[in-house]
């Protein structure tokens, strides 16, 4: 079985801008995330996105504006020698669609887990939200919980790698 590490995106990856990050152009990765990212991969931490982008269902961006801001992201990250073995999110919101995959349901994680044979008990969540750390307590992940748009890397050394 693989271990993984499952990242919010808005707040974790990407600043948090207090709205919906739909253009590239809204798009800006947070400080030390790559350092971060590529530190883990040398523990050989599997990287699986799992976001809520609820701005769809309110008709603030569809599905190709996200889709071309994952594309964008993913991109960037193979530039920095990272992978993301996939990009899971939920389109609802909670407002309009309620559904099981919208964190803190933990869908998207589960299917992941079945996916990729991931051991949830070797695996951790990073996110900036408690509904993040819920929905990775749903699914057996043990849930980082960050103040958005930092550096994560303190925190990655801490309580992912246990060194300083």
């Amino acid at each position: 079985m693989k271990k993984a590490v499952f990242l919010d995106r808005d707040g974790v990856i990407n600043r948090e801008i207090g709205d919906y990050v739909c253009r590239i152009e809204d798009f800006q990765f947070n400080p030390g995330l790559f350092a971060a990212l590529r530190l883990l991969q040398e523990y050989d931490y599997l990287f699986i996105v799992v976001t809520n982008q609820g701005g769809i269902a309110k008709g603030r961006c569809d599905f190709e504006d996200v889709d071309k801001v994952h594309d964008y992201m993913l991109d960037r990250l193979k530039e920095e020698g990272i992978t993301i073995a996939e990009v899971y999110y939920c389109p609802h919101h909670h407002t309009i669609a309620p559904c099981l995959c919208r964190k803190p349901n933990s869908m998207m994680i589960e299917k992941a887990i079945a996916k990729y044979d991931i051991d949830a008990s070797q695996s951790f969540l990073i996110g900036d939200n408690e509904r993040d750390v819920e929905a990775g307590k749903k699914a057996g992940v043990q849930g980082i919980l960050i103040e958005a748009n930092t550096n994560i890397i303190p925190r990655v050394k801490m309580e992912i790698l246990n060194v300083v």
